[in-house]
This record gives structure tokens, C-alpha cells and sequence, in this order.
């Protein structure tokens, strides 16, 4: 039995978005589950499209989610170069090939001339196909030319591993240009080369490749190659699921979620996710179980949709498995500027009480704020509060002055201070969501924050009875 070969095949054009990283995952995951191969080739041929530093973006980006490649660039292999610009001399020596095969001719017309071909299907209504319009005489092909496959037309049927048997007629197979008049080849002919000479044994990729795969047929059949496994991902769509999730719908560099505070083993379990399911009500997997469980046969055909909230959620169950130590060392680079000077030991503690509640890092920046700065009394917190703004002045002053007299006999740790809460919402007579309410728009000036009694102990005394006094003062 052959090794599983695996590859992730990306075109240098920009940042790594959700697609394209689910597509290395899924292609990861069929390789360590076969204790195969996973190989990364850059597919650089389209010049024009290429924007600087891509190769390196995409590099960190797998290297950060530890979806670490077996053979590629800076790794190296056996079957190297591992950038398709750097294998033009395969692509001419395949393409002469075909030449001797009589499966492919240089391409005599100009753009002009070949828009006249498609206005003349168009006005006899119909569809346009090049192999009825190949020259009667073949020119000897050289580069600066551009160079057709001579397909042979016929109906077929193949096996896709995840959206099952599919089908097409003769009119989807039609001559289309294998090398470009710059000697650079065309995707539809390089990736066919290259899959070959690198062995691989899978080809994974998105929908909108399914139409050209008779073409890609009729090639592996003028060449005589065995034909890989072929698996086409369903998209990714948006939160409504109505369409192709896109930069405008929210989709975002992968690296930019990393950069705002989403551990990698949540990104790892939101792309599994999208499309995938072991046929259990299981949400979180390490990587051992995705490995052992992922089975292409399992993943749906229709769209996923992908949730920003859900990424959220994942997050939050990574970061509360985190040691406060782990986490502080992971999200440093978070903490407010107001944090400068402060112990390692008071910001440790700060985290304890935010710890259930984050779900990314970058959160951190403002919730944490209030424990470094006294932020400016916000009367507005009150007013907009449902049930504070039922209470004149006089009794909110009251409320602050009372519990002021209350704490200040308190020793400042969690438990006696929850202990003089509760004692004070029974002298008082008021509900927590008002009592609560009040003392944490004091001490925070936020309508939320972790436990009250935890963020009270980490103030301490003095400065959690300075705050609620000046609430009190700024109560007119």
C-alpha cells in the first residue's frame, strides 16, 4: 500500500483565511492519521496576482496552529522545489510531452480574434467550446506562445470523497491553455504535474474547482497518471448563512484572531467543526482525537456556517483550562498601558477573577482597566440601569453610605467581604441587583465585572471605600 500524501497548495495573494486554513487541516489531519506525508508547495506561477511577503504569512500561519508540513519550503524534501516557479523546466519538459503525444498545439490566435469565437457561439446560441475552433494546422510551439491541451471529449463520472459520485457531459472537457505566452504554466496544468512527481495521494480543495475536474480527468488520461483521491470541502459561509463567508461578512486573517487572543487549539477546533462531525454530540477535541477520529466520509456537503460567537465560546473553554501562569504569559502583551509597574503578583490575581469570564485576549485591554486606573464617576451607569433609576438620590446615597459604614468593619478577603454583602442586603432590605448594582458602578464604574467581593479583595480596602465614596460625593 502506498504512503498518504497529502498537500497544501496555496497561491501566494494575500492573507490565510478561514477556507484555505480548513483546507490544510483537513489535508493535515488524513496525513497523521496515515502516518503519512503533508507537504506544503507554494503555487506561485500567477505573477500578477502575488503580494509580498504572502509566503512567509502563510508559513507563520500553519506553524502557529502547529499544523507543521513534512516537506516544503524551508523544510525541504525529496521532491523539491517545492515553489512552482522554480519548476518552469518541469513544466516545459511535461508540456513537450504532450506535444509528442499529440495532446497539445500552440495557440495561433489573438485575444481579439478568440472574443470573436465566443460572439460567434453566442449568436448561435451556443456554448462556447475552443476545441471547435482549433486551427486546421499546427505551428511549432515556443515559448512566448501559448500552448493548448487537445482534449479528448467524453462524459464522466467520478468519485468524490465527500460529495459522493458526480458527473459531466463532453461539453465540460474543452481545450484550455497549459502554458502561458511569459513560459509560466496555468494552475489546471501545474497542479496535475505536480501532484504526480510529488506522489500525492489526495487532492483536497474547494468547490468551485468541480467544474474544471473533467478537464483535470482528461489530462490525467493524456499523461497515463493514476488519479489521487479527490474530496471537494463544502464552503464556508457567512453568520446568516445565505452566502460565502468574505473579508465584508466578517471573515478575517487567521493570524489576526491569534493577534487578538484566540488560542490555537480553539481556532483548530472551530475549522474542524466547519463541515465536520464524528457522528457524536462531541464539540471539543484534542488534537490525538481529530486525528484518530477525522474521516473524510463524515464531512457534510453542504455549507458551514461559521460563527464568530461559537470561536468565542471555544476560547473561553482553552483559556479556563489554563494555569493563571500560563495564561498571564500568553496574554501579556494585553494588559493595559495602566498596568505598567504593577507586580507580576496583583496582575496573576487580576486574571483569577477574569479568568471565567474571557473569551479572547485582547478583552482583557479594557475589563481589566478599572483595576489600575480609577476610571471618572459615570452617573449615566445609573440612569440607564433598569432598576437603580427607580431610586431618588437620598436613597442611593443612603445605600453607598451604609455600605461604606458595612465594609470598613470587614476583613478585606472574599469570604468576609460576601458575608457583610449579604448582611447588608438583609439591613437594607434591597435586592443584590440593586445593592450590587450600585457598589459595582462605585467601585468599577462599569455595569459588570467579575464576582464583587473577588474584585473588592484584589483593591483592597482602602481603595474600594475611596471609590464608593467618591460615588457617593458625585451624587448631588
Amino acid at each position: 500500500m502506498s504512503e498518504t500524501r497529502t498537500r497544501f497548495a496555496p497561491s501566494p495573494t494575500g492573507y490565510m483565511h478561514l477556507g484555505s486554513v480548513r483546507t490544510a487541516l483537513f489535508a493535515w489531519l488524513i496525513a497523521k492519521r496515515e502516518d503519512g506525508k503533508f507537504i506544503l508547495r507554494i503555487e506561485d506561477t500567477d505573477q500578477s496576482r502575488l503580494v509580498q511577503g504572502s509566503v512567509e504569512h502563510i508559513i507563520k500561519t500553519l506553524k502557529a496552529l502547529g499544523i507543521n508540513y513534512d516537506e516544503g519550503p524551508k523544510v525541504g524534501g525529496d521532491y523539491g522545489p517545492y515553489f512552482q516557479s522554480q519548476r518552469l523546466d518541469i513544466y516545459k519538459k511535461f508540456a513537450e510531452k504532450l506535444i509528442e503525444l499529440g495532446r497539445a498545439y500552440a495557440d495561433p490566435y489573438s485575444a481579439a480574434e478568440v472574443d470573436k469565437f465566443r460572439l460567434d457561439s453566442k449568436n448561435n446560441k451556443k456554448p462556447f467550446l475552443f476545441r471547435n475552433y482549433r486551427p486546421d494546422k499546427y505551428q511549432k510551439w515556443e515559448i512566448g506562445q501559448p500552448l493548448r491541451f487537445l482534449s479528448d471529449p467524453k462524459a464522466y463520472t467520478w468519485e468524490d470523497q465527500v460529495m459522493g459520485s458526480l458527473s459531466a457531459g463532453e461539453e465540460a472537457v474543452d481545450d484550455f491553455i497549459i502554458m502561458k505566452s511569459d513560459g509560466y504554466p496555468t494552475y489546471n496544468f501545474a497542479h496535475i504535474v505536480d501532484d504526480y512527481l510529488m506522489k500525492i495521494t489526495h487532492v483536497i480543495r474547494s468547490q468551485e474547482f468541480i467544474a474544471s475536474t473533467p478537464k483535470f480527468l482528461n489530462l490525467y488520461e493524456a499523461f497515463d497518471f493514476p488519479r489521487p483521491e479527490l474530496a471537494t470541502l463544502p464552503p464556508v459561509l457567512s453568520a446568516d448563512g445565505k452566502k460565502k463567508l468574505s473579508k465584508r461578512d466578517g471573515a478575517k486573517d487567521i493570524l489576526e484572531y491569534l493577534d487578538e487572543g484566540f488560542l490555537p487549539e480553539a481556532i483548530i477546533n472551530l475549522l474542524a467543526s466547519l463541515g465536520f462531525n464524528d457522528g457524536t454530540t462531541q464539540e471539543l477535541f484534542t488534537i490525538k482525537e481529530l486525528t484518530e477520529k477525522f474521516d473524510l466520509k463524515r464531512v457534510q456537503k453542504s455549507g458551514a456556517i461559521f460563527d464568530e460567537k461559537r470561536l468565542q465560546w471555544m476560547n473561553s473553554h482553552y483559556i479556563r483550562q489554563l494555569s493563571e501562569n500560563q495564561l498571564a504569559e500568553k496574554f501579556e502583551k494585553f494588559w493595559p498601558k495602566e498596568a505598567k509597574g504593577y507586580s507580576s503578583e496583583y496582575k496573576l490575581k487580576v486574571l483569577e477573577t477574569f479568568k471565567d469570564r474571557l473569551k479572547f485576549g485582547k478583552e482583557l485591554t479594557n475589563l481589566s482597566l478599572f483595576f489600575f486606573k480609577e476610571l471618572p464617576v459615570d452617573l449615566n451607569l445609573i440612569k440607564e440601569h433598569k432598576q437603580l433609576s427607580k431610586l431618588e438620590t437620598a436613597d442611593l446615597k443612603k445605600l453607598l453610605s451604609q455600605s461604606i459604614d458595612k465594609l470598613s468593619k470587614t476583613e478585606f478577603n472574599s469570604n468576609d467581604i460576601q458575608k457583610s454583602l449579604n448582611e447588608l442586603l438583609i439591613s437594607t432590605g434591597q435586592k443584590p441587583v440593586v445593592l450590587f448594582s450600585l457598589i459595582r458602578i462605585g467601585i468599577t464604574e462599569t455595569p459588570s465585572s467579575p464576582g464583587l467581593a473577588e474584585t473588592m479583595e484584589v483593591l483592597g480596602k482602602e481603595i474600594s471605600l475611596e471609590r464608593i465614596d467618591h460615588l457617593f460625593q458625585a451624587l448631588a
